[in-house]
């Protein structure tokens, strides 16, 4: 069995990751009924008491995890949110080597975060990365997660990447990036994304981006239909956007349900390597099949069931709207329409009770609506994991490698462009040690030079487009 780390950096990303190891752990607990560590176990967890086998799934239960340390690593310039998950019901989880915080935080800054941060505790950064490292048996896969408009998210959380880059480079790294909408009270979060962005293209296998609004969009439209909907409907407390009681102490906070999609987005695509499966995907794969040139290795995520209505079962006959569904605006964690623009390569990530049969069926009935580029018509990568998402009997994931994300890196480089005219708050970062003006041309450079790479291959889809029969998808 394989292991991956997931590294936390910043304020986001610490409390993403706090969701995605609380569903984790309710997510084994359910299928781990003896409560024995086993290999599912494994991939993600250490059983540190080497007196007895158990200790997992039952103590998961109960809250008593002392026996089981994540495959982590935290890190964060300010205390607040590392403090909060150590004084909540995960503080068993992690112990403090695989800790690093600071009091001051990066001031929304990159250069803080990525050369004072990233210079003054490289070597401790290292450290812990080794030390996670030297407890698996077979590394396979650094999970990153960050945002890209904070300082440390954006600064240090690259600082990071590179440094795993450097240290492990023949081990996969998968970024999950949070992108700041255009309202964010972050008045220099477009700097610190362009800045991140040329770290992401350079020094990451494969990047995930998910917007802060296509996630409020979700939790509107579902609030919506539970309270403005049909009268009597509520969202199943394990559902996809409601956990329970969190990882965090004290009630749900309006966030948790934005930080449970990203979380289980992480949940959908390490289910392989967590559980047995009829088509079990390995996380190399995926760079391997979606990514056919270097620089574009942004793939864009939709999730399929959102949510589960309290009254509403879902029957096997609506097996056939989850695949539409995966393809629809409406479920991409990116404000974006992949059916109308171009496709390198997609994934489909099964769980529950699917047939593979059912899975290729849809493929045949989708691909015809679904423009891919020429020479990658057989672009699909599948997994089939037979453990469903708790409270889902089935659940997709969808990877797209797709010329859609354009737009919303163009819409970045605009704002960028903005700010940068008039020069605003550029000495907060040219005070910065090591901090050169040539660091933003560099980066909106790099930012243009991926936009072109993504539309010269737009400039093909046209034709394949006005070939291509319609497929109807039902909102």
């Amino acid at each position: 069995m394989t292991q991956s780390i997931v590294v936390q950096v910043g304020q986001c990303g610490n409390q993403v990751g706090c969701r995605f190891w609380d569903l984790a752990l309710r997510e084994h607990a359910h299928v781990n009924k003896k409560g024995e560590y086993d290999e599912a176990l494994s991939s993600f967890f250490r059983n540190v008491d080497s007196r007895k086998s158990s200790g997992g799934a039952s103590d998961i239960i109960g809250g008593r995890i002392q026996h089981l340390k994540a495959r982590a690593v935290l890190v964060d310039m300010e205390e607040g949110v590392v403090n909060e998950i150590l004084q909540g019901p995960l503080r068993e989880v992690f112990d403090s080597t695989q800790l690093l915080t600071d009091v001051s935080g990066s001031g929304n800054n990159w250069a803080v975060g990525h050369m004072t941060y990233g210079s003054a505790y490289r070597e401790q950064i290292v450290d812990k990365l080794r030390r996670a490292a030297e407890h698996c048996d077979c590394l396979q896969c650094f999970f990153l997660i960050h945002s890209m408009g904070g300082g440390t998210g954006s600064g240090l959380g690259t600082r990071v990447l590179s440094l795993l880059e450097e240290e492990f480079p023949e081990v996969c790294r998968i970024v999950t990036s949070i992108y700041p909408s255009a309202e964010d009270d972050v008045i220099t979060s477009p700097y610190n994304s362009v800045l991140a962005m040329r770290e992401l293209t350079e020094h990451a296998d494969c990047v995930l981006p998910v917007e802060n609004q296509s996630l409020v969009d979700i939790m509107n439209k579902i609030k919506h239909m539970t309270h403005g909907g049909k009268s009597g409907l509520v969202v199943k407390q394990e559902s996809t956007v409601i956990s329970s009681q969190g990882g965090l102490s004290g009630a749900e906070k309006p966030f948790d349900g934005m930080n449970n999609i990203v979380a289980n987005l992480l949940l959908n695509i390490t289910s392989s390597a967590r559980f047995e499966g009829s088509l079990n995907m390995d996380l190399n794969e995926i760079a391997m099949n979606l990514v056919p040139f270097p620089r574009l290795h942004y793939l864009v995520p939709s999730l399929t069931p959102l949510y589960t209505l309290a009254d509403v079962n879902i029957p096997t006959r609506r097996l056939d709207q989850m695949f539409s569904d995966a393809f629809s605006k409406d479920h991409q964690l990116i404000r974006a329409d992949p059916k109308r623009s171009l496709y390198l390569a997609c994934a489909l990530m099964v769980r529950g009770n699917v047939q593979v049969s059912d899975l290729r069926r849809n493929i045949e009935r989708l691909r015809p609506s679904l423009p891919f580029v020429s020479w990658n018509q057989e672009g699909w990568k599948t997994g089939l994991c037979s453990v469903p998402a708790v409270g889902h009997s089935h659940s997709l994931l969808a990877l797209a490698n797709n010329t859609c994300v354009k737009p919303t890196f163009m819409e970045l480089r605009e704002r960028f462009t903005k700010l940068y005219r008039k020069k605003a708050h550029l000495h907060h970062y040219l005070h910065v040690d090591g901090m050169e003006q040539s660091f933003f041309l560099e980066a909106v450079a790099s930012l243009g030079s991926l936009i072109e790479e993504y539309s010269r291959l737009d400039a093909t889809k046209a034709r394949l487009m006005l070939d291509a029969p319609r497929l109807s998808i039902a909102t």
